[in-house]
């Protein structure tokens, strides 16, 4: 049988760009590779990134190195990594911010599913709500009576519009009937010395960043965002379980490529994630700090980021929170 030359052109087409992807993945990496932090450095993002490129890095036998690009609750760095060349030298660290910003902006300049791949939902961590120790309570309760019995005196530190602090807080405000003002910060670092200062009374650092403060009495924990409590604070109790029934925030913090790149390179890249968060030396740091390592695959990455589109867009359509 004789296909027309058009067909056999697309067919010969299709086999050179299949067989170049296969050559691409096979030499994959041969240059450094960079990984873009939508925030700060400080925050358990850019805490995260950190803990893991020197051990990544040396499995790829390559630098990764870790670019903070901050601004608009994460979206300027997302942005990059969207326009940038699908070839698995250009990935994107994140969390929350990524999939509750197309609710609380009236545009953002990409689509979560359509302009990137998932590639690795790395680990989950809870957050803390930590007060300054001016703050006169020692209990979510405390917190809960002293804010409906000083509406409008109370503020907590976020670490930018629709970030993982933001919606913490809303949560809590929504559950509880109440009204703990947001004072906006450029990243959870910045919220975080705020916090310390005495400027703001209340925060909701991740675990990770949290711990030192509270050790040294600097900050007083009052209760964690999960549904359990941290093996890492078994002593903190969770705010569900002082009053607020279905208070539950857990951070997350994954790896994601722009779309379209190969699916080959993507796997590697899998991979060498897996590898990195399951290496004893990181995966003992990790339980001593209350971090869960998930370590998971594409496919399941992409089916946690839809759940969590759907969850906190809810939240924020109920809040009705607007970055603009």
């Amino acid at each position: 049988m004789q296909f027309p030359k058009s067909t056999r052109l697309v067919a010969i087409c299709s086999a050179l760009a299949a067989s170049v992807t296969t050559a691409l993945a096979q030499q994959y990496p041969v240059k450094p590779v960079r990984v873009i932090v939508p925030f700060p450095p400080g925050g358990s993002v850019d805490v995260i990134a950190r803990l893991i490129a020197p051990r990544l890095s040396e499995l790829m036998g390559q630098q990764v190195v870790i670019d903070n690009r901050s601004g608009a609750s994460g979206n300027i760095g997302a942005e990059a990594v969207a326009r940038a060349l699908p070839d698995g030298y250009t990935l994107l660290a994140h969390t929350i911010p990524l999939v509750a910003n197309q609710y609380l902006y009236s545009k953002v300049p990409y689509d979560v599913l359509r302009d990137f791949t998932p590639v690795c939902l790395l680990s989950e961590s809870p957050a803390l709500l930590v007060v300054h120790p001016s703050v006169p309570a020692r209990s979510v309760r405390e917190l809960i009576d002293l804010a409906k019995r000083r509406p409008g005196m109370l503020n907590y530190a976020s670490a930018g519009v629709g970030t993982n602090h933001h919606i913490a807080g809303e949560l809590l405000n929504f559950l509880a009937k109440i009204e703990i003002a947001a004072v906006q910060y450029k990243g959870g670092g910045p919220a975080a010395i705020a916090t310390l200062s005495g400027e703001v009374g209340i925060t909701y650092p991740n675990v990770v960043a949290a711990m030192p403060f509270i050790q040294s009495n600097r900050w007083r924990a009052l209760g964690i965002t999960s549904a359990r409590r941290s093996a890492a604070a078994p002593n903190i109790p969770t705010i569900a379980e002082q009053g607020v029934p279905g208070y539950e925030l857990t951070t997350w913090h994954g790896i994601l490529a722009p779309a379209n790149t190969p699916p080959a390179i993507v796997a590697q890249i899998n991979e060498l994630l897996v590898k990195t968060m399951r290496s004893p030396e990181l995966a003992e740091r990790f339980a001593k700090e209350g971090v869960d390592v998930i370590a998971s695959t594409p496919e399941q990455f992409t089916r946690h980021i839809q759940s969590e589109q759907e969850k906190w867009g809810r939240l924020v359509r109920e809040r009705g929170m607007k970055a603009d």
